[in-house]
């Protein structure tokens, strides 16, 4: 019996490790000394000075934010109405509705792209932040959906029931009784939202114009040319940050 809770537990550590190694590497040599990667001079923060003294990368910091921003509350707006009024119809087809509605999580990054800059070309828009803001709003809303979604499910709908049957309207009820009840769940997705929307480099290389630069998208075209200290100390600041916002909106979920 021993035996065989120590295979998987093997294996499980085998996992974490190939996972996590490089993440750790990468995160020890953002504080190395050297220009070069492969030589350790000591600890130092001189490469994290470098990154806040970078214009260009600050610059693309700041995009990245508004972009993730802007997208995460047109996707908290859109999601969550599309929710509420999926739980109001009684459609017979409307779990097919809700599962083409969580198609844009499934399709390939790649193909979503592509068709976003067919769209785009086909409308006359000029690529550069309103491009962005569309593409990334439409992949953002799925996680909203599904979230505000399942909450409504699980959601007692005596209370708003009651609400009605002592006078109040169909807007009372909802923002007085749906919306604190579902408000985590909102929460929670805008928050996920705003991870997958400041990671994402290939739907944004496809929508992004020749003045607008995200962040992501920097840090790919910069790689072309080897990987610098100064981008080891940056992909370290974003994995905390990604780390942060998904766990919160993890406990958020757990909470909610």
């Amino acid at each position: 019996m021993k035996n065989r809770t120590k295979i998987p537990n093997m294996f499980l550590i085998i996992i974490l490790v190939i996972m996590y190694l490089p993440i750790l590497v990468i995160i020890v040599y953002s504080f190395n000394a050297s220009k070069i990667s492969t030589v350790w001079e000591g600890v130092s923060l001189r490469w994290y000075q470098e990154l806040f003294r970078d214009r260009s990368m600050m610059e693309a910091v700041r995009n990245s934010l508004i972009l993730a921003g802007l997208s995460c509350i047109n996707a908290a707006i859109i999601g969550t109405m599309a929710a509420v009024g999926m739980m109001r119809i009684s459609w017979k087809s409307k779990g097919m509705i809700a599962y083409f509605s969580t198609i844009p999580i499934m399709i390939p990054e790649i193909i979503l792209g592509m068709v976003f800059m067919v769209f785009f070309s086909f409308l006359g828009l000029p690529f550069g932040m309103v491009t962005l803001v569309l593409a990334h709003t439409a992949f953002c809303i799925p996680y909203v959906f599904t979230m505000v979604r399942s909450r409504l499910i699980g959601m007692d709908v005596s209370l708003e029931e009651a609400a009605r049957d002592l006078g109040a309207g169909e807007i009372k009820v909802f923002f007085t009784i749906t919306l604190p009840l579902i408000a985590p769940a909102i929460v929670s997705g805008m928050l996920l939202s705003f991870a997958m929307s400041f990671d994402d480099v290939v739907i944004s290389i496809f929508v992004t114009g020749a003045t607008t630069n995200t962040l992501p998208v920097k840090i790919y075209t910069q790689m072309k040319n080897g990987v610098s200290p100064e981008i080891n100390a940056l992909s370290t600041i974003m994995l905390l940050g990604t780390i942060l916002v998904i766990g919160g909106s993890e406990v958020i979920r757990r909470k909610r």
